[in-house]
């Protein structure tokens, strides 16, 4: 089943879209505020990344959230693989308040794992409804995995 929205309308929701992951983007950055010197003050292992490298990726990667969501939407509608991709916001948005604000490194590797799960499960169930929204999300999956990693080494190190 696709959406028999015109062009217009369909184009017209993108914005309720990154609307949605640029929320996420402020809670995390609200519960941040003093995480660039807390980050540095961290012992990391050896391959953490400078902390200038943390906003340009999440950037990225946020634009690109927000337009595989709307892809999918645009292809079929409000599905089951949306209530998973509002799931991953969700927890995406709870990374950043539990490692930063909370410095519980453990709830937050929990949080990340799950993150990381339904990443991989957003993937699958967006893949028959529109590849390329599947495949905006490999980025995103990527980072998260290397960011699962980080976060474990620190919490074993801190």
């Amino acid at each position: 089943m696709s959406v028999t929205l015109p062009p217009v309308r369909r184009w017209a929701a993108l914005p309720m879209f990154v609307l949605a992951v640029a929320l996420v983007a402020v809670a995390g950055s609200l519960s941040s505020a003093s995480a660039g010197s807390q980050y540095i003050a961290l012992a990391k292992p050896t391959f953490a990344p400078s902390p200038w490298l943390f906003g340009p990726v999440w950037t990225i990667l946020y634009c690109l959230i927000a337009v595989a969501g709307w892809l999918a939407w645009s292809a079929r509608g409000w599905t089951p693989a949306l209530g998973v991709y509002s799931a991953q916001l969700l927890l995406n948005a709870a990374w950043t308040p539990l490692f930063f604000t909370a410095d519980q490194y453990g709830l937050a590797f929990a949080d990340i794992s799950l993150l990381w799960l339904l990443i991989v499960a957003n993937v699958v169930l967006f893949w028959p409804i529109r590849r390329a929204a599947a495949l905006l999300l490999l980025p995103y999956l990527l980072w998260v995995t290397y960011a699962a990693a980080l976060n474990l080494a620190i919490w074993q190190l801190n």
